[in-house]
């Protein structure tokens, strides 16, 4: 078609439609939405967790409602995908709603993972594992719509700093990036010891080059000897690995050597000291519980003495 043709076109389009109807075609709608016809965003990587925040969220949509809207974008069976708003929905289903308001936005893949990405990472608090796969998800996307990241084949170096774009809104450099990226290759066991800091991030990167059956036989490992790597063991193992060394007695030996300003732990059986403490007490408030105890006894010991 001709460019005077395309123009003639738009001309008669004018000519039957005001600027307010062309206006409001181009124009993003919102929507009541019911929850049931709302999925999640595929592989979302940040927990929705009904914790005190999520439920004071509940409680003020049942006062005043959803006061920003979600983002969705439609399915090609009538139904929406979240982009951004997760727990704004899950708040909605706590708060007894059925509908959700929501901005209605057409959006390819990468354009809504990435949208998804950076919605998220406003989060006050985000886990190792939640960072770790969105960044992934938005580098991958990013690459898939052609933007060029020039990466070596180093997670540490990269000719483009593209990496510290995607940490800029974190505050992450482009090394951490890189380190969280890590992360994903990390059999679920171990990253959830690194979201509950049980092993730090910089062993974490070190035994994210293990393969997944030498991992295994790791985690299984601490679970017996209840310790975990430190950094430099987390190194050792690797190089074994990479030497295609790493046996089950490798890493017995490895684990078990005493660690720099070890401290010596006095390990109770639970079954000795469990019949004095509710289900489910946490460990801490145990530790602090029998020090107080001991604390009484030898205050009433140096009593009796006098």
């Amino acid at each position: 078609m001709t460019r005077s043709a395309k123009g003639l076109l738009t001309s008669v389009d004018e000519l039957f439609t005001t600027q307010e109807e062309r206006d409001n075609a181009n124009r993003e709608t919102v929507m009541d939405i019911p929850l049931s016809d709302i999925s999640d965003f595929p592989n979302h990587p940040f927990k929705v967790k009904v914790d005190d925040a999520l439920t004071e969220m509940a409680e003020s949509i049942r006062d005043y409602g959803v006061l920003v809207p979600a983002l969705v974008r439609p399915k090609e069976d009538g139904s929406y995908e979240m982009i951004a708003g997760h727990r704004r929905k899950k708040a909605s289903e706590l708060a007894g709603k059925t509908s959700i308001s929501c901005i209605v936005r057409e959006l390819s893949d990468d354009e809504a993972t990435i949208i998804m990405v950076d919605s998220n990472l406003q989060r006050d608090v985000l886990l190792p594992s939640e960072k770790a796969f969105a960044y992934k998800m938005k580098l991958d996307a990013m690459r898939r719509q052609g933007q060029r990241t020039d990466l070596t084949s180093s997670p540490m170096a990269t000719k483009l700093d593209t990496a510290s774009e995607l940490g800029k809104n974190t505050g992450d450099s482009r090394d951490q990036v890189y380190r969280f990226i890590r992360l994903t290759n990390l059999i679920p066991e171990i990253l959830d010891m690194v979201d509950e800091n049980k092993i730090a991030m910089r062993p974490a990167v070190e035994l994210s080059y293990l393969t997944e059956h030498e991992q295994k036989m790791l985690y299984e490992t601490m679970e017996l000897e209840d310790c975990t790597p430190s950094h430099a063991q987390a190194i050792k193992m690797r190089n074994f690995s990479k030497a295609g060394k790493l046996t089950e007695e490798v890493i017995l030996s490895i684990i078990q050597e005493e660690k720099p300003n070890q401290k010596e732990k006095l390990k109770i059986p639970t079954e000795r000291i469990s019949k004095y403490f509710a289900p489910g007490t946490p460990a801490q408030k145990i530790e602090d519980t029998i020090i107080k105890a001991l604390e009484l006894y030898r205050k009433r010991q140096r009593d009796m003495q006098r």
